[in-house]
């Protein structure tokens, strides 16, 4: 739990111990290996290069990637998500770097091949400045020529799908309420998530930055970034009326 009554809400730990469960089924986890293959097509990084997942979470594609013989930087602000990463890659005998730092504060100056941040893990800051920051770290951690794939629900889908309201009950029997509000002319989106178990009620607030396609664009341009490509889905789809995620493409400079 928050001890402090000002934490963000991606700061508190009860937030993803709760609704870990409906984020990362089981499969959640059978994508990955998919996800991490279309992932490297895209990069079109060589055997063996050094890649940052920034915001990696429980790490299925940290762990995808280093089963493929990559050199894996695991970065996440969660112990509990980086506690089971670290067991998974002891077990399996790999070597993942797993660190606990915050987006925000996370730069390694040329250090990385490639850097990768999935499951829509940017924008969750009040002040759009943050933003800016992770992406200028971003920059400063890849070296010459490294690309960088993010992948995100995009403004443009969400306003094709967009639902206010849902409702189901999980495999462990609770209720699981989701109610959404968009909000600020749409640069934004408040979320209320819901548990109802055995006569107890949580609630937690989820709130992030929305993206079009040319804002995010034009946010790693603004840090350095150029050569962008834009796709509905890491398998390389087009980013048009059928995309189901925002996925963008972008290179440091070589």
């Amino acid at each position: 739990m928050c001890k402090d009554e000002t934490c963000e809400w991606f700061e508190d730990e009860s937030f993803w111990s709760t609704w870990r469960p409906s984020m990362f089924p089981e499969e959640r986890w059978e994508e990955a290996c998919g996800e991490a293959d279309c992932a490297l097509e895209l990069l079109g990084i060589g055997e063996g290069a050094h890649i940052l997942d920034l915001c990696c979470g429980p790490g299925r594609h940290s762990l995808e990637l280093a089963r493929r013989g990559y050199a894996v930087t695991a970065v996440d602000r969660n112990e509990e998500f980086l506690g089971n990463l670290r067991e998974s890659a002891e077990d399996e005998g790999l070597q993942i770097e797993i660190v606990r730092a915050d987006m925000r504060e996370f730069v390694r100056e040329g250090a990385f091949d490639a850097a990768i941040n999935l499951f829509t893990s940017f924008g969750y800051f009040e002040n759009q400045e943050d933003d800016r920051r992770v992406v200028r770290n971003l920059f400063a951690s890849l070296r010459p020529g490294g690309p960088l794939l993010i992948e995100m629900i995009g403004k443009e889908i969400l306003a094709r799908i967009f639902n206010p309201s849902e409702c189901r009950v999980a495999e462990d029997g609770s209720l699981r309420i989701q109610i959404r509000e968009l909000a600020r002319d749409w640069t934004w989106i408040e979320n209320r998530w819901i548990v109802v178990r055995n006569g107890e009620r949580i609630e937690h607030r989820v709130a992030h930055r929305l993206y079009s396609a040319a804002e995010l664009m034009a946010l790693l341009a603004e840090a350095g970034f150029e050569e962008f490509e834009c796709y509905g889905q890491l398998s390389g789809a087009p980013y048009d009326h059928t995309a189901q995620r925002l996925v963008v493409l972008a290179r440091k400079p070589g």
